[in-house]
């Protein structure tokens, strides 16, 4: 099993950490990068408020983007992200 699908797997009983508004991803970004030094992986439940331009697929690749992350997978509402290049897992 690789690390992606080893974090796939702890996902379910992980809590969300972070919510992303009608303010948008903008102002996560920098509480996403602080969550991801302490942790190994973080989820983020995007409001409905939040999806106002394209999906919720578009709008994680964003914010992983922005915060040198990784998308985990994205379902429902929420994503989970991982710091990249995370290869193993401790």
């Amino acid at each position: 099993m690789n690390s992606k699908q080893q974090y796939k797997a702890d996902t379910p009983g992980l809590e969300v950490s972070l919510h992303v508004g009608k303010s948008g991803i903008d102002k996560v970004v920098e509480e996403l990068r602080m969550q991801l030094k302490n942790k190994r992986i973080v989820k983020v439940k995007f409001l409905k408020t939040a999806i106002i331009d394209g999906n919720k697929q578009e709008l994680a690749e964003k914010l992983a983007n922005l915060t040198d992350s990784e998308v985990i997978e994205v379902r429902g509402n929420t994503a989970v992200f991982c710091r990249k290049g995370l290869n193993t897992i401790r």
